[in-house]
């Protein structure tokens, strides 16, 4: 598990090294038959388009990782019949350079990570079209762990760093010896390997809500060390990494900010407070 880090700028804002190319997948697909409670509410046909700060959610995420040096592909997981929608908000990013292509969503995170995938080289760092607060030095942080030779990342942030950046940033934390973390909805798979790790999530994320989905993805053992808290999260991804033949590795980061995106209309209005003064909005 590495430390909590803090970002190391250059003068344009982004890190100062370099770890080759790399792909990113963005999950920006809504549940099969459901209606988005907050799409309904802002008067627009997906989740992803929900306006924030002046511009759709995923524009935000779209921002961040079209600045970035050595990223060379975007690929969007979402529903067909939402293309349309998104085409023009995808066409203005031609200027960047970054080659951007849609492609179906699956019914399981799992079979959509593996389908966005598909014939593209890793390592691929995977996030989610409501992660508003997503920054580059998050998304290096995936690239550094694969570096020093993890095949699986995932960004983690403690509760303090969490409650520090909004005190109702986020109400559930994954319980260690060590601390309570939140994840950041941010991911990596260094390649074709790791990309059996995507089994994890075949039911779905929401760990935190679904103790039976934690069991069957870690094992009963691995989930009482955890909720009896005699395990630390390092020696938790230790464990899981022998479970499934990978190093995986946990990526503490200092800003807890990273952990809170858009879920529902309480955090939507966390999360545009601190957008805001991220931008320099009144």
């Amino acid at each position: 598990m590495r430390e909590p880090c803090a970002p190391r700028p250059d003068r344009a804002g982004r890190d100062r090294l370099s770890y080759g190319a790399f792909t990113v997948l963005i999950l920006a697909a809504q549940r099969t038959g459901q209606e988005n409670p907050l799409a309904v509410e802002h008067g627009v046909s997906h989740k992803c388009l929900v306006p924030i700060c002046g511009k759709p959610l995923i524009a935000h995420v779209l921002d961040t990782l079209t600045t970035m040096d050595d990223l060379r592909l975007i690929r969007i997981s979402i529903e067909p019949e939402a293309v349309a929608a998104l085409t023009p908000l995808i066409e203005s990013y031609a200027p960047s350079g970054v080659k951007i292509e849609f492609v179906p969503s699956a019914e399981s995170i799992a079979d959509s990570v593996l389908i966005a995938a598909a014939g593209v080289d890793g390592p691929y760092v995977i996030t989610t079209a409501d992660n508003v607060l997503l920054t580059h030095f998050a998304v290096n942080e995936m690239r550094r762990a694969f570096a020093e030779g993890a095949d699986v990342t995932a960004a983690l942030a403690t509760r303090g760093g969490v409650l520090a950046a909004h005190p109702e940033g986020q109400r559930r934390f994954y319980e260690f010896s060590d601390d309570g973390y939140s994840n950041c909805n941010l991911y990596g798979i260094a390649g074709a390997k790791g990309m059996k790790a995507a089994e994890i999530f075949r039911e779905g994320g929401q760990f935190a809500k679904n103790p039976k989905r934690l069991i069957n993805a870690f094992g009963l053992f691995n989930i009482l060390l955890m909720k009896y808290k005699l395990i630390s999260l390092k020696g938790a991804m230790k464990r899981v990494s022998r479970r499934f033949g990978l190093k995986f590795d946990g990526v503490v980061l200092a800003d807890g900010s990273h952990a809170i995106d858009v879920d529902n209309e309480r955090t939507y209005r966390i999360a545009e407070g601190l957008l805001a003064k991220r931008l320099g909005q009144a």
